[in-house]
């Protein structure tokens, strides 16, 4: 290994335990005024319901409760520290304006609640959201409702159902290429519909021909990605509108790729009619932990009238208002409508960037995918040589003859200081290699990521067991991953209990 790459570093105490380990009794991180009211007994109040054994409670000092909870946020990965290369998650990363933004007291202190005279400022941030996603997309009308991107398909695919079932043609199906996300599937069969798989071809691209032989007129939309997980563009994605308009079904964009299409093509131009973005992958709004999340839906004019209600509207007198009288409505999808700190951190991104900017963004990030393609390419094998977008997928063949799995790499990439990519994933890519750098990664990042990579496929000829035992440098070996998931650990329980 050369001196370039970044290890990642031990806590100088590695057999520290967990706070509940440190309690000693008698310890306290708090002290209570003196009472100046009567004492009651609170017996007396709660009955049954008062709970005299507090269990086994840790009782620690103030500066053990600090050190505990900033030990553990120096556990954690995050982009804030590296490169977080997860193909087909997007995680890049979130500018610090947005956040100040989104905290403004005006802002920040809104309540759903509030009289729509009183939210104007509101509804104009999500006005000029909306109306910015439209130019972006090329489409005619949007919905901000829907709180992630699968919230987002679940959205889509019941307005589809609603645009068939207004024609009195219901149709039964949905069609979904192999290189679609996981996600697609999983909602049609939500919506009611059944799922019929599309393959491939050899450039990792929706066969026309196979295609024209299965849209009938049982299939109401095509849920295709694009650029699909492969990283690969649809290049003919007319034709493909064109097969699925002429008998009467819709095209369905997953548009969770849109890192690598903003500010240089849109949808709507090229036959989408529907589509879901999701806001932390595009435009840099959190990501991960549980939510919130934001995964709007913009769709052509026709299909205007199945909006999820209340619509944003603008009044006769000028003033932004709901509009809940909506008789074709596929009805509310989200409490209130929609999380709206992520439509502020949006929009913040947005106009900081500007057109101009989100170009760049997008230009960087294809950049930077080809950039990593050509600093891997013979070392990792590439299963498809059509032009890689924003994310390049490589498979573990070469290093698989030694044993070595993609899983093996990922592990040990942790011990480069990186955090894994997406391991096994497209399907479709046996052995899978996704990597994603975004438009946040600066040359010299990636360049430590590509040598790390690389000295990871040196390893896997010459020193085979130190990638196969990998991670050494975290707390935590490698986990039995077939045993974490049938017996799971998820609380702490008390020494010899």
């Amino acid at each position: 290994m050369t001196g370039k790459i970044r290890k990642a570093t031990r806590h100088v105490n590695q057999n520290e335990g967990l706070i509940f380990e440190k309690s000693s009794p008698g310890k306290a991180a708090w002290k209570l005024p003196p009472l100046d009211v009567p004492e009651v007994d609170a017996g007396n109040l709660l009955g049954a319901s008062e709970r005299k054994d507090l269990g086994h409670m840790p009782e620690v000092s103030e500066i053990e409760i600090i050190r505990h909870f900033t030990r553990l946020s120096t556990w954690n990965y995050a982009i804030d520290l590296g490169m977080y290369p997860l193909g087909s998650c997007t995680m890049k990363y979130n500018p610090r304006v947005n956040e100040v933004v989104a905290r403004l007291e005006g802002i920040a202190n809104g309540h759903p609640y509030q009289p729509e005279r009183a939210s104007q400022g509101a509804l104009r941030i999500m006005k000029t959201l909306s109306e910015c996603l439209i130019e972006i997309t090329g489409m005619d009308a949007i919905t901000l409702q829907p709180a992630a991107g699968a919230h987002g398909e679940l959205t889509g695919l019941l307005m589809v159902r609603a645009h068939h079932e207004s024609r009195n043609s219901p149709r039964k199906k949905i069609l979904i290429p192999d290189s679609a996300h996981g996600t697609n599937p999983a909602t049609a069969a939500m919506v009611g519909y059944a799922v019929e798989n599309l393959k491939s071809n050899s450039r990792g691209m929706v066969e026309v021909s196979a295609l024209e032989a299965q849209m009938n007129e049982d299939v109401a939309a095509l849920m295709l990605t694009n650029p699909n997980t492969l990283g690969v563009f649809e290049q003919e994605i007319h034709k493909i509108a064109d097969i699925l308009h002429a008998k009467g079904g819709l095209l369905y964009m997953d548009g969770a790729n849109m890192n690598a299409l903003v500010g240089k093509v849109r949808p709507g131009d090229f036959g989408v009619d529907l589509m879901h973005l999701n806001l932390h992958k595009t435009f840099s709004t959190p990501h991960g932990g549980g939510g919130p999340g934001s995964g709007p839906v913009a769709i052509r004019k026709f299909l205007e009238p199945f909006l999820p209600r209340p619509v944003l509207t603008t009044k006769s007198d000028g003033t932004l208002g709901f509009d809940y009288d909506r008789a074709q409505s596929v009805g509310r999808v989200r409490s209130f409508y929609g999380n709206f700190g992520m439509f502020v951190r949006a929009l913040a991104y947005i106009m900081a960037n500007g057109p101009d900017g989100l170009r760049q963004t997008t230009e960087d990030a294809v950049l930077n995918a080809n950039y990593i393609r050509k600093g891997l390419e013979g070392t990792y094998d590439l299963p498809y040589s059509t032009p890689s977008m924003h994310e390049v997928i490589f498979s573990d063949r070469v290093q698989a003859k030694r044993g070595v799995k993609t899983m093996d790499v990922a592990k040990r990439l942790i011990d480069y200081g990186f955090h894994p990519y997406t391991t096994a994933f497209p399907l479709i890519v046996p052995g899978a290699l996704m990597i994603e750098p975004t438009e946040s990664e600066s040359k010299e990042e990636m360049d430590l990521f590509i040598e790390a990579m690389k000295s990871i496929a040196e390893e896997a000829e010459n020193d085979l067991q130190t990638v196969l035992s990998a991670p050494h440098s975290t707390r935590v070996s490698r986990l039995d991953e077939t045993a974490a998931a049938r017996k799971p650990v998820l609380r702490w329980k008390p020494e010899g209990s």
